[in-house]
Protein backbone atom coordinates (compact mmCIF):
# COMPACT_ATOMS: atom_id res chain seq x y z
CA UNK A 1 0.00 0.00 0.00
CA UNK A 2 1.01 3.87 -0.66
CA UNK A 3 0.96 6.03 2.28
CA UNK A 4 0.89 9.78 2.49
CA UNK A 5 4.24 11.95 3.04
CA UNK A 6 3.48 12.10 6.61
CA UNK A 7 3.18 7.93 6.74
CA UNK A 8 5.94 7.20 5.06
CA UNK A 9 8.03 9.60 7.39
CA UNK A 10 6.23 7.82 10.20
CA UNK A 11 7.61 4.15 9.13
CA UNK A 12 11.10 5.61 8.06
CA UNK A 13 10.98 6.92 11.89
CA UNK A 14 10.10 3.16 13.23
CA UNK A 15 12.77 1.58 11.26
CA UNK A 16 15.19 3.96 12.97
CA UNK A 17 14.18 3.87 16.34
CA UNK A 18 14.42 -0.47 15.54
CA UNK A 19 18.16 0.30 14.30
CA UNK A 20 18.70 2.09 17.71
CA UNK A 21 17.50 -1.19 19.64
CA UNK A 22 19.03 -3.74 17.15
CA UNK A 23 22.14 -4.65 18.92
CA UNK A 24 20.60 -5.00 22.02
CA UNK A 25 18.29 -7.80 20.43
CA UNK A 26 20.49 -9.07 18.89
CA UNK A 27 22.92 -9.67 22.22
CA UNK A 28 19.71 -10.95 24.14
CA UNK A 29 18.32 -13.33 21.35
CA UNK A 30 21.39 -14.72 20.89
CA UNK A 31 22.04 -15.33 24.70
CA UNK A 32 19.00 -17.14 24.35
CA UNK A 33 19.56 -19.33 21.51
CA UNK A 34 22.51 -20.88 23.48
CA UNK A 35 20.54 -21.54 26.70
CA UNK A 36 17.40 -23.34 24.65
CA UNK A 37 19.15 -24.46 21.21
CA UNK A 38 22.54 -26.05 22.26
CA UNK A 39 23.48 -27.05 18.68
CA UNK A 40 24.20 -23.33 18.16
CA UNK A 41 26.74 -23.21 21.15
CA UNK A 42 29.12 -25.01 17.88
CA UNK A 43 27.95 -22.14 15.55
CA UNK A 44 30.84 -19.25 16.40
CA UNK A 45 29.38 -15.79 17.22
CA UNK A 46 30.63 -13.72 14.05
CA UNK A 47 28.84 -16.25 12.26
CA UNK A 48 25.65 -15.48 13.90
CA UNK A 49 26.13 -11.85 13.91
CA UNK A 50 26.50 -12.20 10.01
CA UNK A 51 22.97 -13.97 9.37
CA UNK A 52 21.42 -11.71 11.91
CA UNK A 53 22.56 -8.70 9.95
CA UNK A 54 21.43 -9.95 6.80
CA UNK A 55 17.81 -11.21 7.73
CA UNK A 56 17.83 -7.73 9.89
CA UNK A 57 18.55 -5.55 6.78
CA UNK A 58 16.04 -7.66 4.92
CA UNK A 59 13.18 -7.28 7.48
CA UNK A 60 14.07 -3.14 7.24
CA UNK A 61 13.53 -3.53 3.53
CA UNK A 62 9.83 -5.85 4.07
CA UNK A 63 8.64 -2.34 5.98
CA UNK A 64 10.03 -0.47 4.29
CA UNK A 65 8.46 -1.92 0.92
CA UNK A 66 5.41 -3.78 1.72
CA UNK A 67 6.99 -6.25 -0.53
CA UNK A 68 8.32 -9.50 -0.14
CA UNK A 69 11.59 -10.98 -1.92
CA UNK A 70 11.19 -14.17 -4.27
CA UNK A 71 12.59 -16.95 -2.99
CA UNK A 72 15.43 -17.14 -5.62
CA UNK A 73 16.24 -13.59 -4.12
CA UNK A 74 17.04 -15.50 -0.55
CA UNK A 75 20.35 -17.43 -0.56
CA UNK A 76 21.20 -19.35 2.44
CA UNK A 77 22.75 -22.29 1.07
CA UNK A 78 26.50 -21.29 2.73
CA UNK A 79 24.48 -20.93 6.12
CA UNK A 80 22.64 -24.86 5.35
CA UNK A 81 26.18 -26.22 4.53
CA UNK A 82 27.90 -24.82 8.12
CA UNK A 83 25.27 -25.90 10.22
CA UNK A 84 24.95 -28.82 8.72
CA UNK A 85 28.47 -29.53 8.86
CA UNK A 86 28.34 -28.13 12.57
CA UNK A 87 25.61 -30.52 13.52
CA UNK A 88 22.67 -27.98 13.64
CA UNK A 89 19.73 -30.32 12.76
CA UNK A 90 16.81 -28.50 10.14
CA UNK A 91 14.55 -28.36 13.37
CA UNK A 92 17.18 -26.39 15.57
CA UNK A 93 17.81 -24.29 12.25
CA UNK A 94 14.01 -23.55 11.57
CA UNK A 95 13.42 -22.83 15.36
CA UNK A 96 16.12 -20.22 15.75
CA UNK A 97 15.06 -18.59 12.37
CA UNK A 98 11.69 -18.40 13.84
CA UNK A 99 12.50 -17.26 17.44
CA UNK A 100 14.66 -14.10 15.65
CA UNK A 101 12.29 -13.10 12.99
CA UNK A 102 9.65 -13.11 15.85
CA UNK A 103 11.22 -11.08 17.68
CA UNK A 104 12.03 -8.78 14.70
CA UNK A 105 8.42 -8.68 14.20
CA UNK A 106 7.86 -7.33 18.09
CA UNK A 107 10.16 -4.98 17.68
CA UNK A 108 8.78 -3.20 14.92
CA UNK A 109 4.95 -3.49 16.68
CA UNK A 110 6.54 -2.19 20.20
CA UNK A 111 8.24 0.85 17.89
CA UNK A 112 5.15 1.34 15.99
CA UNK A 113 3.06 1.68 18.83
CA UNK A 114 5.29 4.21 20.50
CA UNK A 115 5.70 6.67 17.51
CA UNK A 116 2.13 6.10 16.41
CA UNK A 117 1.96 4.38 13.21
CA UNK A 118 -1.18 4.09 10.94
CA UNK A 119 -2.31 1.21 12.65
CA UNK A 120 -3.69 -0.23 8.83
CA UNK A 121 -0.21 -0.10 7.88
CA UNK A 122 0.83 -2.05 10.97
CA UNK A 123 -1.18 -4.64 9.78
CA UNK A 124 -0.18 -4.70 6.51
CA UNK A 125 3.63 -4.47 7.32
CA UNK A 126 3.08 -7.42 10.06
CA UNK A 127 1.01 -9.54 7.11
CA UNK A 128 4.27 -9.11 4.70
CA UNK A 129 6.66 -10.16 8.01
CA UNK A 130 4.14 -13.37 8.38
CA UNK A 131 5.03 -13.88 4.34
CA UNK A 132 8.50 -13.54 4.80
CA UNK A 133 8.79 -15.81 7.61
CA UNK A 134 6.86 -18.74 5.39
CA UNK A 135 9.32 -17.73 2.07
CA UNK A 136 12.10 -17.70 4.41
CA UNK A 137 11.05 -21.13 6.23
CA UNK A 138 10.30 -22.96 2.98
CA UNK A 139 13.89 -21.75 1.75
CA UNK A 140 15.90 -22.54 4.80
CA UNK A 141 14.40 -26.29 4.36
CA UNK A 142 15.36 -26.72 1.19
CA UNK A 143 18.62 -25.61 0.80
CA UNK A 144 19.34 -27.29 4.53
CA UNK A 145 18.01 -30.58 2.89
CA UNK A 146 20.52 -30.03 -0.38
CA UNK A 147 23.39 -29.56 2.59
CA UNK A 148 22.57 -32.63 4.03
CA UNK A 149 22.67 -34.59 1.19
CA UNK A 150 25.62 -33.01 -0.01
CA UNK A 151 27.39 -33.64 3.13
CA UNK A 152 26.16 -37.29 3.17
CA UNK A 153 27.15 -38.27 0.08
CA UNK A 154 30.91 -36.90 0.99
CA UNK A 155 30.72 -38.56 3.82
CA UNK A 156 30.16 -41.75 1.35
CA UNK A 157 32.68 -40.83 -1.08
CA UNK A 158 35.40 -39.92 2.21
CA UNK A 159 34.56 -43.36 3.83
CA UNK A 160 34.47 -45.59 0.28
CA UNK A 161 38.15 -43.69 -0.38
CA UNK A 162 39.31 -44.58 2.93
CA UNK A 163 38.13 -47.99 2.70
CA UNK A 164 39.72 -48.26 -0.42
CA UNK A 165 43.11 -47.37 0.38
CA UNK A 166 42.88 -49.74 3.42
CA UNK A 167 41.49 -52.84 0.98
CA UNK A 168 44.23 -51.89 -1.58
CA UNK A 169 47.07 -51.01 1.11
CA UNK A 170 48.01 -47.21 -0.07
CA UNK A 171 47.35 -45.42 3.26
CA UNK A 172 50.00 -44.43 5.31
CA UNK A 173 50.29 -45.46 9.45
CA UNK A 174 48.76 -41.78 10.62
CA UNK A 175 45.85 -42.12 7.75
CA UNK A 176 45.27 -45.82 9.07
CA UNK A 177 44.99 -44.59 12.51
CA UNK A 178 42.96 -41.15 11.93
CA UNK A 179 40.44 -43.00 9.76
CA UNK A 180 39.92 -45.66 12.26
CA UNK A 181 38.74 -43.13 15.10
CA UNK A 182 36.86 -41.63 12.55
CA UNK A 183 35.14 -44.81 11.51
CA UNK A 184 35.11 -46.57 14.60
CA UNK A 185 37.60 -49.54 13.94
CA UNK A 186 39.95 -49.98 16.49
CA UNK A 187 43.68 -50.76 15.53
CA UNK A 188 44.56 -53.11 17.90
CA UNK A 189 42.05 -55.42 16.79
CA UNK A 190 42.40 -58.14 14.02
CA UNK A 191 39.93 -57.86 11.17
CA UNK A 192 39.20 -60.25 8.33
CA UNK A 193 38.98 -58.64 4.76
CA UNK A 194 35.40 -59.57 3.07
CA UNK A 195 34.50 -59.61 -0.91
CA UNK A 196 30.57 -60.31 -1.94
CA UNK A 197 28.79 -60.77 -4.69
CA UNK A 198 24.77 -60.87 -4.77
CA UNK A 199 23.51 -63.82 -5.88
CA UNK A 200 20.19 -63.28 -7.57
CA UNK A 201 18.77 -59.51 -8.82
CA UNK A 202 19.69 -58.13 -5.53
CA UNK A 203 21.98 -54.95 -6.20
CA UNK A 204 25.06 -54.61 -4.50
CA UNK A 205 23.50 -51.47 -2.36
CA UNK A 206 21.44 -53.86 -1.03
CA UNK A 207 23.19 -56.74 -0.19
CA UNK A 208 25.96 -53.91 1.38
CA UNK A 209 23.36 -52.52 3.58
CA UNK A 210 22.52 -56.52 4.60
CA UNK A 211 25.88 -57.67 5.30
CA UNK A 212 26.77 -54.39 7.53
CA UNK A 213 23.50 -55.15 9.55
CA UNK A 214 24.91 -58.54 10.00
CA UNK A 215 28.89 -57.94 10.84
CA UNK A 216 27.77 -55.86 13.53
CA UNK A 217 25.74 -58.34 15.02
CA UNK A 218 26.65 -58.73 18.67
CA UNK A 219 28.63 -55.53 18.81
CA UNK A 220 31.36 -56.84 16.87
CA UNK A 221 32.92 -54.09 14.30
CA UNK A 222 32.48 -53.84 10.78
CA UNK A 223 33.41 -51.41 7.41
CA UNK A 224 31.08 -52.48 4.40
CA UNK A 225 30.43 -50.58 1.36
CA UNK A 226 30.12 -51.05 -3.09
CA UNK A 227 33.26 -51.15 -4.51
CA UNK A 228 33.83 -51.73 -8.10
CA UNK A 229 31.04 -53.67 -9.03
CA UNK A 230 30.96 -55.58 -5.87
CA UNK A 231 30.90 -55.47 -1.94
CA UNK A 232 33.86 -55.32 0.27
CA UNK A 233 34.72 -54.42 3.66
CA UNK A 234 36.79 -55.56 6.95
CA UNK A 235 34.90 -57.85 9.83
CA UNK A 236 35.48 -58.87 13.40
CA UNK A 237 34.64 -62.64 12.39
CA UNK A 238 32.77 -64.68 9.94
CA UNK A 239 28.94 -63.61 9.52
CA UNK A 240 26.44 -65.77 9.41
CA UNK A 241 24.37 -65.17 6.41
CA UNK A 242 21.20 -67.65 6.68
CA UNK A 243 19.43 -67.50 3.62
CA UNK A 244 20.66 -64.21 2.41
CA UNK A 245 21.35 -64.73 -1.74
CA UNK A 246 25.29 -64.16 -1.37
CA UNK A 247 28.84 -65.87 -2.35
CA UNK A 248 31.40 -64.22 -0.28
CA UNK A 249 34.56 -65.29 -0.15
CA UNK A 250 36.41 -64.12 3.64
CA UNK A 251 40.56 -63.26 4.18
CA UNK A 252 42.19 -64.73 7.10
CA UNK A 253 42.46 -62.33 10.23
CA UNK A 254 45.35 -60.17 10.37
CA UNK A 255 46.52 -56.41 11.83
CA UNK A 256 44.26 -53.46 10.22
CA UNK A 257 47.45 -51.90 8.98
CA UNK A 258 47.92 -55.50 6.50
CA UNK A 259 44.29 -55.98 5.93
CA UNK A 260 44.87 -55.32 1.99
CA UNK A 261 46.62 -59.44 2.38
CA UNK A 262 43.87 -60.59 3.72
CA UNK A 263 41.61 -58.48 0.92
CA UNK A 264 43.72 -60.29 -1.84
CA UNK A 265 43.04 -64.20 -0.47
CA UNK A 266 38.96 -62.81 0.18
CA UNK A 267 38.74 -62.18 -3.70
CA UNK A 268 40.45 -65.48 -4.88
CA UNK A 269 38.03 -67.19 -2.50
CA UNK A 270 35.46 -65.36 -3.79
CA UNK A 271 35.96 -66.30 -7.38
CA UNK A 272 36.66 -69.82 -6.28
CA UNK A 273 33.53 -69.98 -4.53
CA UNK A 274 31.92 -68.75 -7.65
CA UNK A 275 33.51 -71.27 -9.60
CA UNK A 276 32.16 -74.00 -7.96
CA UNK A 277 28.34 -72.50 -7.61
CA UNK A 278 28.72 -71.86 -3.80
CA UNK A 279 26.41 -70.03 -1.84
CA UNK A 280 27.44 -68.47 1.63
CA UNK A 281 30.58 -66.56 2.96
CA UNK A 282 33.68 -69.02 2.66
CA UNK A 283 37.46 -68.85 4.14
CA UNK A 284 40.11 -70.67 3.78
CA UNK A 285 39.25 -73.14 5.92
CA UNK A 286 35.97 -74.14 4.05
CA UNK A 287 37.90 -74.37 0.58
CA UNK A 288 41.60 -75.73 1.61
CA UNK A 289 43.13 -76.80 -1.62
CA UNK A 290 40.25 -76.22 -3.79
CA UNK A 291 40.68 -72.24 -3.84
CA UNK A 292 43.62 -73.47 -6.46
CA UNK A 293 41.47 -75.61 -8.87
CA UNK A 294 39.98 -72.48 -10.74
CA UNK A 295 42.77 -71.08 -10.70
CA UNK A 296 45.09 -73.54 -13.05
CA UNK A 297 42.83 -74.61 -15.88
CA UNK A 298 45.65 -76.09 -17.54
CA UNK A 299 46.54 -79.11 -15.13
CA UNK A 300 42.95 -79.44 -14.01
CA UNK A 301 42.72 -80.67 -18.07
CA UNK A 302 45.64 -82.81 -17.85
CA UNK A 303 44.23 -84.51 -14.62
CA UNK A 304 40.31 -84.66 -16.26
CA UNK A 305 42.21 -86.72 -19.49
CA UNK A 306 44.40 -88.97 -16.93
CA UNK A 307 41.34 -89.77 -14.48
CA UNK A 308 38.16 -89.12 -15.88
CA UNK A 309 37.69 -88.68 -19.26
CA UNK A 310 38.92 -92.58 -19.79
CA UNK A 311 35.45 -93.37 -18.39
CA UNK A 312 33.43 -91.97 -21.55
CA UNK A 313 33.93 -95.46 -22.98
CA UNK A 314 31.93 -97.14 -20.59
CA UNK A 315 28.66 -95.17 -21.42
CA UNK A 316 26.26 -94.95 -17.96
CA UNK A 317 28.41 -97.73 -16.26
CA UNK A 318 31.57 -94.76 -16.73
CA UNK A 319 29.09 -92.35 -14.70
CA UNK A 320 28.75 -94.99 -12.31
CA UNK A 321 32.08 -95.62 -11.81
CA UNK A 322 32.96 -92.13 -11.54
CA UNK A 323 30.21 -91.47 -8.96
CA UNK A 324 31.56 -94.62 -6.87
CA UNK A 325 35.24 -93.38 -7.11
CA UNK A 326 33.44 -89.70 -5.86
CA UNK A 327 31.78 -91.36 -3.28
CA UNK A 328 34.80 -93.41 -2.12
CA UNK A 329 37.15 -90.42 -1.82
CA UNK A 330 34.48 -88.69 0.61
CA UNK A 331 33.75 -91.12 2.81
CA UNK A 332 37.67 -91.72 3.60
CA UNK A 333 38.05 -94.73 1.01
CA UNK A 334 35.91 -96.59 3.20
CA UNK A 335 34.70 -99.67 1.31
CA UNK A 336 32.32 -100.39 3.87
CA UNK A 337 30.68 -97.35 4.32
CA UNK A 338 31.09 -95.99 0.50
CA UNK A 339 28.98 -99.50 -0.62
CA UNK A 340 26.42 -98.59 2.25
CA UNK A 341 26.34 -95.06 1.02
CA UNK A 342 25.68 -96.10 -2.53
CA UNK A 343 22.93 -98.99 -1.96
CA UNK A 344 25.39 -101.65 -3.46
CA UNK A 345 26.74 -104.47 -2.60
CA UNK A 346 30.57 -104.07 -1.38
CA UNK A 347 31.64 -106.70 -4.28
CA UNK A 348 29.78 -104.32 -6.90
CA UNK A 349 31.79 -101.53 -5.41
CA UNK A 350 35.21 -103.03 -5.61
CA UNK A 351 34.58 -104.19 -9.18
CA UNK A 352 33.90 -100.23 -10.01
CA UNK A 353 37.20 -99.21 -8.42
CA UNK A 354 38.79 -102.08 -9.82
CA UNK A 355 37.33 -100.93 -13.52
CA UNK A 356 38.27 -97.53 -12.74
CA UNK A 357 41.99 -98.78 -12.15
CA UNK A 358 42.30 -100.64 -15.33
CA UNK A 359 40.78 -98.12 -17.40
CA UNK A 360 43.03 -94.90 -16.04
CA UNK A 361 46.05 -97.03 -15.13
CA UNK A 362 46.06 -95.28 -11.78
CA UNK A 363 46.11 -96.81 -8.05
CA UNK A 364 43.92 -96.19 -6.02
CA UNK A 365 46.23 -96.70 -3.23
CA UNK A 366 49.08 -94.46 -3.97
CA UNK A 367 48.81 -90.57 -2.45
CA UNK A 368 49.65 -88.98 -6.04
CA UNK A 369 46.38 -90.69 -7.23
CA UNK A 370 44.72 -89.70 -4.48
CA UNK A 371 45.41 -85.91 -4.78
CA UNK A 372 45.22 -86.28 -8.20
CA UNK A 373 41.95 -87.74 -8.95
CA UNK A 374 40.38 -85.14 -6.02
CA UNK A 375 41.36 -82.10 -7.74
CA UNK A 376 40.01 -83.92 -11.47
CA UNK A 377 36.59 -84.01 -9.04
CA UNK A 378 36.81 -80.35 -8.04
CA UNK A 379 38.06 -79.48 -11.82
CA UNK A 380 34.63 -81.50 -12.59
CA UNK A 381 32.25 -79.36 -10.41
CA UNK A 382 33.95 -76.20 -11.31
CA UNK A 383 33.09 -77.08 -15.26
CA UNK A 384 29.64 -78.22 -13.96
CA UNK A 385 29.02 -75.08 -11.93
CA UNK A 386 29.97 -72.97 -14.82
CA UNK A 387 27.47 -71.67 -17.55
CA UNK A 388 27.66 -72.98 -20.88
CA UNK A 389 29.53 -71.49 -23.34
CA UNK A 390 27.69 -69.23 -25.80
CA UNK A 391 27.31 -70.78 -29.08
CA UNK A 392 28.73 -69.94 -32.19
CA UNK A 393 26.49 -70.98 -35.03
Amino acid sequence: MTEPQNGAEALEAVITGMRARENALRDRMHAELFDRVPSYRAVPRELLDEVWARHFVRVLGVLRDGRVPPSRDIDEAEVARDRVARGVSLSDGLRAFRRALGAMRDLFIAEATRQGLDPLVVVDRTRALWELADVESVQIALVHREAEISAALFDAQRRAAYLRGLLFGTLSAAEIHSGAAIYGLDPTRAYRAIRARPDTGRGTAQLARSLDTLCRSHGRTAMIAVMDEAVAGVVEAKPVVGDLPVTAGLGPPTALGQVHRSFRTAGRLLDAAAAYGLRGVHDLGDLSWRVAVPSEPELSELLLDRHLRPLAAEGEFGKLIEESVRAYFELGRHIGATAEYLHVHVNTLRYRLRRFEELTGARLDSPDTVVEISWALAARDVQSAAPPSPSLD
